[in-house]
C-alpha cells in the first residue's frame, strides 16, 4: 500500500481522505512518524478525484499546512508555559506601582510634616507605613492602605510564581528557588529560550545596562545579573560572589535544558550541582 498525506492506495483503488483539514493535517503527523510518505504529485491527486485540478490542490495543501502550522504553534506555547512569564511580569508591575505609590507618599507626608527631613535616616516597608500614619490626614492615610493591600496581594502573587516554577522549572528552582528561576525565564522570554542559553548567558541575564556600559566603554564586566537575587550569590564573600555566579549559572543552563526537554525532577543531577555551587563559595 503507498501512502499520500491525501489518500492511501492499495492495489489499484485509491482511498482518498475529506477535505478536513485536521483530519489532513493529524495524517500528515502519522506520516511523519512512521516515515512511509510517498512523494506528493498533484497529478496522482488529481488522478485518484482527491482534487479536481492543480489549483485545487494547492488550496487544500496550503490550508493544511496553516492548519498544522497553527497547531504545533499552540503545543510549543503551551510547552512553554506563558502563563509563569505573565504572572513575573506582573509581579514586576506591582513592584513597581508599590515603590512609585510609596515615593509619593514620603512626598506627601513631608508636605505635611515638613520636619520630617530628607536626611533622616527612615525605615522601610511596612515600618515606613506605621511611622507615617501618624501626623497623616485621612486621604494619605487612605492610600498608605491602599499600598498596605497592594503588598498583601504581591506577597500572595510571590509565593503562586513560586509554586509554578516549581512545577515547571523543578531542577531550576531547586538550584536556585521558585522566584529566581522564574524571572530567568521571563527574562530570556520563555522556558524554551532559557534552555538554548549558555551558562556564560545565563549568568548576566538581567545585566543589560551593565553588559552595555562594558561593551561602549572601559567599565568592568558584569559578574552577574538576576542569579543575584540567589542567597547563595549575594551572600557569599564578595571575592567569591563572581565564581559561584559562574558555576551556578554553568548549573542552571544544565538544569534548564532538562526542564525544558523531559519536565522533571532530576534528584542525582540537582544532588551533584548544589555541591558544586557550594564548594564554588567555600573559603579554600
Amino acid at each position: 500500500m503507498k501512502s499520500y498525506w491525501f489518500l492511501d492506495r492499495e492495489g489499484g483503488t485509491c482511498h482518498a481522505l475529506p477535505h478536513d483539514q485536521r483530519i489532513l493535517a493529524d495524517r500528515i503527523k502519522q506520516l511523519e512518524g512512521d516515515k512511509t510518505a510517498e512523494t506528493p504529485d498533484w497529478e496522482y491527486a488529481v488522478k485518484c478525484g482527491f482534487a479536481k485540478n492543480r489549483g485545487e490542490y494547492l488550496d487544500l495543501l496550503h490550508a493544511t499546512a496553516m492548519a498544522l502550522t497553527a497547531e504545533r504553534i499552540d503545543e510549543v506555547s503551551k510547552v512553554d508555559h506563558p502563563e509563569l512569564i505573565l504572572m513575573v511580569k506582573m509581579l514586576d508591575e506591582i513592584d513597581i506601582v508599590i515603590n512609585l505609590l510609596s515615593e509619593r507618599s514620603v512626598e506627601w507626608y513631608r508636605a505635611l510634616n515638613p520636619e520630617f527631613s530628607r536626611k533622616s535616616e527612615m525605615p522601610r516597608g511596612r515600618k515606613l507605613r506605621d511611622l507615617m500614619r501618624d501626623g497623616s490626614d485621612e486621604a494619605l492615610g487612605e492610600i498608605l492602605d491602599e499600598i498596605e493591600q497592594l503588598t498583601k496581594r504581591r506577597s500572595t502573587l510571590s509565593g503562586k510564581v513560586a509554586a509554578k516554577a516549581a512545577e515547571h522549572l523543578p531542577n531550576c528552582s531547586a538550584l536556585a528557588g521558585g522566584l529566581v528561576a522564574a524571572r530567568l525565564a521571563a527574562e530570556a522570554g520563555g522556558i524554551r529560550a532559557l534552555a538554548l542559553m549558555p551558562g556564560s548567558a545565563i549568568q548576566v541575564l538581567g545585566a543589560k545596562n551593565a553588559l552595555f556600559c562594558h561593551l561602549s566603554t572601559a567599565s568592568p564586566s558584569p559578574k552577574h545579573g538576576l542569579i543575584y537575587q540567589y542567597r547563595g550569590v549575594h551572600g557569599s564573600r564578595k571575592e567569591k560572589r563572581g565564581k559561584v555566579a559562574r558555576v551556578l549559572a554553568a548549573k542552571l543552563a544544565i538544569a534548564a535544558r532538562i526542564d525544558y526537554y523531559r519536565g522533571e525532577p532530576d534528584p542525582v543531577f540537582i544532588t551533584i550541582a548544589k555541591e558544586a555551587i557550594l564548594n564554588a563559595g567555600r573559603i579554600q
